[in-house]
């Protein structure tokens, strides 16, 4: 299983973009959003899904943890399969996605491809219990500033051995605790690399 990529965009297609890694380049299918967000040339760290069918194998990938959970969730609905699931995270995103869940939205999540009513019906009742929106939202938060100080510590912390999650989190909680508002600076990045870190070290 191929947990995630890190390697250089080499292109970047409508649903798919190719990651080089050691001279490999990895056919990844992803969200809109994220493969809006790519240029070629680009380094960047993937987290992937592989999906073995008869007919063919594939992989997936999102440039966040919290867009690949939902995608997993999805495909934990029946008559959901990893086609109808990204349409969904891609149509959506992973914050309006989780309203539209935790709301009982129907209708934002009908509009999605592939999908329909009877099916956002179905996604609604069978996640709703299941899903940590807390846990999520909180990734979501983070995940969706966007800034490049806060990825940076992201990224230091998941090179250090760091779960992507764990990261995200801890970043969270620092940046609250900061009471810092707005992108992360890179004069801010060192000193708030160092205070999360310590943070997670305490909390082992």
């Amino acid at each position: 299983m191929i947990a995630s990529l890190n390697g250089m965009v080499a292109a970047v297609a409508k649903d798919a973009a190719i990651i080089e890694v050691s001279g490999v380049g990895y056919e990844v299918r992803m969200p809109s959003s994220d493969l809006a967000a790519m240029h070629i040339g680009q380094q960047v760290t993937v987290l992937t899904t592989m999906n073995v069918s008869q007919d063919a194998i594939a992989l997936y990938g999102f440039l966040s943890s919290t867009a690949k959970d939902l995608f997993l969730s999805l495909q934990k609905v029946s008559g959901i399969g990893p086609k109808v699931a990204l349409s969904i995270v891609s149509t959506l995103g992973p914050k309006r996605l989780l309203t539209a869940v935790a709301n009982g939205d129907v209708t934002a999540l009908a509009k999605s491809p592939g999908l329909g009513k009877k099916g956002a019906q179905k996604i609604i009742l069978e996640l709703k219990g299941s899903i940590d929106f807390d846990e999520l939202d909180a990734d979501v938060g983070v995940e969706e500033q966007g800034d490049a100080g806060t990825e940076q510590i992201v990224e230091a912390l998941v090179s250090l051995g760091w779960q992507q999650r764990d990261a995200v989190q801890a970043v969270r909680r620092e940046l609250k605790k900061d009471h810092h508002e707005g992108p992360v600076s890179e004069a801010d990045v060192p000193r708030l690399l160092k205070a999360t870190l310590a943070s997670m070290d305490r909390g082992r």
